[in-house]
């Protein structure tokens, strides 16, 4: 028998699929992040005597031997509070141990916020990754924030209301410029976009936050980095073109041409770097 990974809608009961229903109605054992939560969400789908084991992870090095053993003889469902299980929650480990057991997995497609923040933001999607949740200390926060933005590329966050006005302000202190698109309660009745950068963000979420929250970052390019990458790059130009015998405004103009900079400008830094 199967042990099905399955998605459980974030907000809107009517984000659930049908596919979905077939197994939780199907499965001999749910395993749950919270058993309350799931228990109200059957209830809600009008599903029940059902057994409902916890799986999260404090317990999940010592549960999941049992859950693979139930998965051998039973149709087990996998899901989480809200989304896609396994995602910023155990479950990697749980799948890794089923197929080493000889357990057949499946992953129904359904509901996920990173996915949908990811869409709703309109930042560039060629290319982009999945950071999870900040560090909980404010250093950590900066560090991480500082090398996931060096790779100039979209970013999916997840953080919670109690700390995601320090995330925000921690983000500010590394990219204040950032251009940031912020869900609040995502596919719920409040539901809340914010964009604009890390402070504009923070001071129109308020002080009482509550609810869901996923985030994204547009590719970041930090320019005094770049200024300086820049400016190494001209000076090694220079050089190779000073040495190659040319003279100092046919440098000036050949680098003007290849979109150095002003003319002007590169004429006198040619005749600095001359001397």
């Amino acid at each position: 028998m199967p042990l099905v990974f399955v998605p459980t809608p974030l907000g809107n009961l009517r984000d659930v699929t049908l596919r979905a229903l077939d197994v939780l109605r199907d499965a001999q054992l749910i395993v749950a992040e919270d058993t309350r939560t799931a228990r109200k969400l059957l209830a809600a789908l009008e599903i029940g005597g059902r057994e409902i084991w916890s799986y999260r992870e404090q317990n999940a090095d010592g549960a999941t031997p049992a859950i693979v053993e139930r998965a051998r003889v039973g149709l087990v469902a996998v899901t989480t509070d809200a989304g896609m299980p396994g995602i910023s929650d155990p479950g990697s480990a749980l799948i890794a141990a089923a197929r080493a057991g000889g357990v057949a997995v499946e992953v129904l497609p359904g509901p996920s916020a990173a996915l949908g923040v990811a869409l709703l933001s309109g930042f560039p999607l060629h290319r982009f990754t999945f950071e999870g949740f900040p560090p909980r200390g404010a250093r950590a926060r900066r560090e991480r924030f500082a090398g996931a933005l060096h790779a100039e590329v979209t970013t999916i966050w997840y953080e919670s209301p109690q700390r995601i006005r320090a995330t925000l302000a921690d983000l500010a202190a590394v990219a204040p410029d950032a251009d940031v698109f912020l869900v609040r309660e995502y596919t719920k009745l409040h539901e809340q976009q914010l964009w604009g950068t890390p402070q504009s963000v923070r001071e129109r979420l308020g002080d009482d936050v509550r609810g869901e929250l996923s985030f994204a970052i547009a590719p970041y390019r930090d320019s005094s980095r770049h200024s300086r990458a820049h400016l190494e790059a001209t000076g090694e130009q220079i050089d190779a073109l000073l040495a190659s015998g040319r003279r100092v405004g046919d440098v000036a103009k050949l680098l003007a041409q290849r979109g150095y900079g002003d003319r002007r400008e590169l004429y006198l830094r040619v005749s600095e770097r001359k001397r």
